[in-house]
């Protein structure tokens, strides 16, 4: 016997969590953190609303789960410098996703302002990417490669410099310019390395 045309499609718990990671994420791109509710979340899958909880403990976990998730890919793409020495690569690969998730990196950004939980694993983030940055600005001063600063300070400036321009040019909203991502990273490159290496070849 059918059921009036409302049976759910049968999903794996991987592609049901990966519906609901989506669904915020969607929601994110065009509407604040503030009014994210499991409601809107959940109306954008084909899922009830108690499967949420089979997944995320309550609204802050989806986001902080989503967060990571962004995190990991960022991650990735830096280790490109932090471990290879491709600053240029890097750089690219940074903006790369941040073309992809930017508005909601920006809504988390925006969000962490009111938002105690989000304020601290939104900084974590920013501070993670300071602490791998600054040890590799050592490594490469060790070696000769680069440029005598104080790699703590030095490696502030830079990550949050790309924060906020990343933000203002890919993260959208009306303060967004609209600069293709190529130009982005052209810039953030040229200022990274005239910064570090005094234009050497990276």
């Amino acid at each position: 016997m059918g059921d009036g045309g409302t049976r759910r499609r049968r999903r794996s718990p991987a592609e049901a969590e990966r519906e609901i990671l989506d669904s915020a994420e969607q929601f994110l791109r065009e509407r604040p953190l503030r009014e994210l509710t499991i409601d809107e979340v959940m109306a954008g899958t084909g899922l009830s609303r108690p499967a949420f909880y089979v997944y995320f403990r309550d609204r802050h976990d989806l986001v902080l789960r989503l967060l990571g998730e962004i995190a990991g890919e960022l991650f990735e793409m830096a280790d490109l410098w932090l471990k290879g020495g491709d600053l240029r690569g890097s750089v690219e690969g940074v903006v790369s996703v941040y073309a992809k998730h930017g508005p909601v990196l920006r809504a988390m950004s925006d969000a962490a302002v009111d938002d105690p939980e989000v304020e601290r694993a939104y900084h974590d983030l920013v501070q993670r990417f300071i602490d791998a940055t600054a040890e590799h600005i050592r490594r490469e001063q060790k070696g000769g490669r680069a440029e005598g600063m104080t790699a703590k300070r030095a490696a502030a400036a830079l990550v949050w410099m790309n924060e906020r321009y990343l933000s203002v040019c890919l993260g959208g909203g009306n303060t967004s310019r609209q600069i293709k991502p190529r130009e982005v990273a052209d810039t953030l490159a040229q200022i990274w390395t005239r910064t570090l290496y005094l234009q050497k070849p990276q």
